[in-house]
């Protein structure tokens, strides 16, 4: 059986072209397996892993491109090594990958470390060019979008995970702009 995963980082991306791919790859609707989360590991993904529970032996995975189904190195090993304890194959469509087969899994983990090497240097060159703004004075940092009046509000009444869960941020979020509240009280 085919077996679809497709994944946005945000909620007003749209799924409609991974979507199509993965149907016209013949996976059916009802096996196609969909979520709008930018998730780090595969346990902050629960659709991926609704997909891989429902994955049985003889099964193929596929998905349109490797960064859609993995973050890293490390998680797209271990979800691989997941699917293979199960007997599940895996199929990437846009970077042609089986790893049914042996020329496929040797493609996979050359692109793999290929793209967490462009995402390395990438973070790298972005430090490098917060630094040398903040060396010029001219470094500022992204403006925060939540409201932190509404922060005040619900945190006064609930506690920062539930004020999260009302606000539909992250905890953390809450506890930055707890943070910035305080600093602009004193």
């Amino acid at each position: 059986m085919k077996i679809g995963y497709a994944r946005v980082s945000t909620t007003d991306q749209s799924l409609a072209i991974q979507r199509a791919a993965l149907l016209a790859a013949g996976v059916q609707e009802d096996h196609l397996f969909e979520e709008r989360v930018s998730g780090r590991t595969a346990d902050d993904r629960p659709e991926l892993q609704r997909c891989i529970a429902f994955a049985r032996s003889g099964d193929q995975l596929f998905v349109t491109k490797l960064d859609r189904f993995s973050r890293s190195v490390r998680d797209l090993h271990n979800l691989l090594a997941e699917l293979d304890a199960k007997g599940v194959g895996f199929r990437c469509l846009d970077q042609a990958i089986d790893t049914t087969s042996s020329s496929g899994r040797l493609t996979l983990g050359i692109l793999s470390s290929v793209a967490e090497f462009e995402l390395a240097i990438r973070a790298e060159r972005q430090r490098e060019g917060i630094a040398a703004a903040k060396a010029r004075n001219t470094y500022k940092a992204r403006r925060s979008t939540i409201d932190l009046d509404r922060v005040r509000d619900l945190s006064a009444r609930m506690k920062p995970k539930e004020a999260a869960a009302v606000m539909g941020v992250s905890r953390a979020s809450i506890y930055r702009a707890l943070a910035a509240i305080r600093q602009e009280a004193a």
